[in-house]
């Protein structure tokens, strides 16, 4: 399987099944819809009134000589025998410190942050409890995660404060290392908290949609006036002091601002480096919802994002985009190639009771329950459902050229829309699909091969 697209002129061929890209001239091009289905002759004939015969026949060695090193019309070595690993190996918990929040955001899955419960924060015993389990449950693995989440964590930070040294001597004692990252939207993110998170080299995710309008509009507080003042100079603070775990600024686009590409371009003149803005998922009973007439546009903007940061790059002010970060050197044979995040095997969400679920789009529906932090896993069923929602058990990804960078998309998306976790949501999935082709494009200029 190959796929072929040309952006700015460049045509560019992936080889799906090893990863290898290449740059090709309008020759080569042509010789590639021919080549598995028409035999020596039958090329030379359909292509000689436009090309010289000798070029069309060093093409066809060129293309030759790179299949023998499997490098195009690659075979897919995992089709017929990957099976998942059969060990329940936890490697990252979501841990849900608050089910409360202190925004109303518009387009909040969780239900404005209590996730259709009662609401309410983790306790530290809960917190201890949940770092056990992880512990416990990471069997062999070394290096395991724990992002602080909610609704809105910080307003349980003095639980975190205990949490967080309880769970690196834990596992000093253990021989492991643990990662934190926070999630926050920045209301609560001052100096004290601030320092906290540099301290004790704790990533963070922070939640800014783009530009004053855009974020006031999804991202009100309690009393309905935007946030945008509110947490733009403590967020700008904290990446002043260059966080050495890092952070990612974190925003959503939504129908009410296709033209996204300027929301990311406002984060970078904000001085923000490392961006993450990212399309929202929403019923079609919302005004913000995508809808499948705005597709032209959303895959023009990304073109639109992809000359835009090309353009920073080559001025010396390059952008880390999240979403455009994919690696073309790994070839498709790691296991996340093929299954994606781990949600519901390796990666779980823990609410402030303690209860288990999938992730944390899954969180406060009983069909999604797991277990207990303090009982463990009492639904294994549900575990092996999605250990089984890889590629090669999702009829569209099997054939989709972009199985191996998006490893077969969200399972909350799936459920939500098609409530099945081997259906992809199909508009994620063109947007993945031209994510990906912006990214290989910008690899492409950067290596200098276009």
């Amino acid at each position: 399987m190959i796929h072929k697209f040309i952006f700015d002129g460049v045509r560019i061929v992936v080889d799906v099944h090893s990863g290898a890209v290449h740059v090709v001239d309008e020759l080569v091009w042509d010789l590639l819809d021919l080549y598995q289905t028409a035999a020596g002759e039958e090329i030379m004939s359909a292509l000689s009134p436009r090309y010289d015969r000798a070029e069309i026949e060093q093409a066809l060695a060129e293309i030759s000589a790179l299949q023998q090193e499997g490098l195009l019309f690659t075979a897919d070595p995992h089709q017929d025998n990957y099976r998942p690993r059969t060990d329940t190996v936890v490697k990252a918990l979501c841990l849900h410190a608050a089910h409360d929040c202190n925004l109303r955001c518009k387009y909040c899955f969780a239900g404005q942050g209590q996730f259709g419960g009662p609401g309410g924060l983790m306790s530290a015993q809960i917190g201890r409890a949940a770092i056990d389990f992880l512990l416990e449950q990471s069997g062999p693995r070394k290096h395991i995660e724990i992002d602080f989440f909610g609704g809105e964590p910080l307003l349980n930070f003095q639980v975190i404060k205990e949490l967080v040294p309880y769970g690196r001597q834990k596992a000093r004692q253990a021989g492991k290392e643990i990662k934190y990252t926070l999630t926050t939207n920045g209301v609560l993110l001052n100096r004290e908290v601030q320092q906290f998170l540099l301290d004790n080299q704790m990533a963070a995710v922070l939640s800014l949609d783009g530009r004053p309008a855009v974020h006031d509009a999804m991202r009100p507080a309690p009393s309905g006036r935007g946030s945008y003042a509110l947490v733009l100079p403590h967020m700008q603070a904290y990446v002043q002091q260059e966080p050495a775990a890092g952070y990612y600024i974190r925003g959503t686009f939504t129908r009410h601002n296709l033209d996204f590409s300027q929301d990311v371009m406002h984060l970078a003149e904000l001085g923000f480096r490392d961006i993450s803005v990212e399309p929202v998922v929403g019923g079609s009973e919302t005004d913000y919802a995508f809808r499948p007439e705005d597709l032209p546009l959303l895959l023009e903007e990304y073109e639109k994002l992809t000359r835009l940061l090309l353009a920073r790059r080559e001025a010396g002010q390059p952008i880390n985009f999240f979403h455009f970060n994919i690696d073309l050197s790994g070839g498709p044979c790691l296991p996340k190639r093929l299954s994606g995040c781990g949600a519901g095997y390796e990666y779980l969400a823990v609410t402030p009771e303690g209860d288990l679920y999938p992730c944390h789009q899954f969180v406060g529906r009983p069909e999604f329950w797991l277990g207990h932090v303090t009982s463990g896993i009492q639904k294994p069923g549900i575990i092996e459902q999605f250990r089984q929602a890889h590629i090669y058990n999702k009829p569209r990804c099997r054939s989709c050229w972009a199985k191996f960078y998006c490893s077969g998309g969200c399972h909350a998306n799936a459920q939500a829309f098609n409530n099945n976790l081997r259906e992809p949501y199909e508009i994620g999935c063109r947007l993945a699909q031209k994510r990906f082709e912006c990214a290989i494009y910008l690899q492409v200029k950067q290596a200098g091969l276009a």
